[in-house]
This record gives structure tokens, C-alpha cells and sequence, in this order.
């Protein structure tokens, strides 16, 4: 379900004005994260911590209402929900897409992301589908082999595109903390730094939790 924002009543109408015909509207930034309680926690309880920091990241995402927006035929719309668009590496070392339908419980999000594993796994390609072409999802990408400071992404400039994009780099120890490289890249016509902001300090308490 999604509803659509009144523009003439939004108190961002002029900022989406302004930024809407950007040619470049995605500003985006890099950050770490501190998964020291996640990583603990996933050793105790034997879960992936990869999982466990996807999910809180679209978990954190579905809190906050500029991250539910999206641009529809000029328009903005904010949906109920949004889900996950990530990918899946196979032993040959492709990828290809998956989605995984975001569910509260992170047991019933676990089982979703397992059964798109073993889809990836038993498949060729990059793996096109019906759900390729949704709006109503975060792009997800990961790096584990990398700790970065910084990334840009391939992306079709005269295509409608306004869900952010997110990139894990490789989790290291520094004195005893784990922390995890990690990106943004949002759509200004939609949110600000401090949406990002918010959205990141809702982020690391998830983590914490």
C-alpha cells in the first residue's frame, strides 16, 4: 500500500523542487558502524551476523518516514513498507539479485533470506525478475573483502530512481570493537542529512540492543 504525498502542504515542496532535476540528486556518505553487542550476540546465539545487521538496517528504515518516500511518474508517494534488494554471492564468485519481503520477526526475515540463498545458489546469472523492477525497496550491496572510506554506484541517470542505496564493507577489529564500514546514498528530493543522521542513531541502537 502506498499513499501519496500533497505537495502543496508537504513542508519539503520547495526542497523537492529544487532538487528534483539534479542531474546527480543522490548525495551519500560513509560511515562506521559498531557491531561489538551484534557480533557478540551472534556467536552466542548462532545466527549471521550478516542477517542480523540487513535486517535492523531496513528494520531501522521502515521507522522513519522519508525513507518510505519514493518518486512515482513526478510524483511522491510514501509506502507502508519497504523490503530488500540485495545480492547473493556464489562460490564461482557472481552474483545475482535477491529480495526478501521485510518481516518484523527476524526469525520469519532469516527464513525469506535463506530460501533466496538457496534460489541464488542453484541459479546462473544475475537473476532478473518480477521484483527486480519494484520501488518499493532499498538497494543493498556488500563488500566483505574491503575496508573502505568511500564508494559510488553504477546506476541509469534517466531512469526514475529514488530508493537508497546501501554497501557493508569488511567487519575488522579495532582494540576490541567490530566495526563495520558502511554507506548511504539518498535521494535529496526526498530526505536531508538529518534524516540520515536520525536514521543512523536509530541504526547503531538496533545494533546495541
Amino acid at each position: 500500500m502506498k499513499t501519496k504525498i500533497d505537495l502543496n502542504s508537504w513542508n519539503r515542496k520547495e526542497h523537492f523542487e529544487f532538487f528534483i532535476n539534479f542531474d546527480e540528486p543522490f548525495f551519500g556518505l560513509t560511515t562506521r558502524l559498531d557491531c561489538t553487542i551484534a557480533y557478540n550476540k551472534s556467536k552466542k546465539e548462532g545466527f549471521s551476523l550478516y542477517l542480523y545487521y540487513l535486517y535492523q538496517t531496513i528494520r531501522a528504515a521502515n521507522s522513519i518516514p522519508n525513507f518510505r518516500y519514493r518518486i512515482l511518474d513526478g510524483e511522491v508517494w510514501e509506502f507502508d513498507t519497504i523490503h530488500t534488494s540485495t545480492i547473493g554471492i556464489r562460490k564461482d564468485d557472481t552474483f545475482a539479485f535477491t529480495f526478501i519481503e521485510y518481516r518484523e520477526s527476524f526469525e520469519e526475515f532469516v527464513m525469506l533470506a535463506q530460501k533466496e540463498k538457496e534460489a541464488v545458489e542453484n541459479s546462473t546469472g544475475i537473476r532478473l525478475t518480477e521484483n527486480s523492477s519494484r520501488i518499493d525497496v532499498m538497494h543493498y550491496s556488500t563488500l566483505p573483502w574491503i575496508d573502505f572510506t568511500s564508494i559510488s554506484h553504477a546506476r541509469y541517470y534517466s531512469r526514475n530512481d529514488s530508493m537508497q542505496k546501501i554497501t557493508f564493507g569488511k567487519i575488522h577489529d579495532e582494540g576490541g570493537i567490530k566495526i563495520l564500514p558502511f554507506s548511504i546514498h539518498a535521494h535529496h528530493a526526498l530526505l536531508d542529512g538529518k534524516h540520515i543522521a536520525d536514521y543512523l542513531a536509530l541504526l547503531q541502537d538496533l545494533l546495541d540492543t
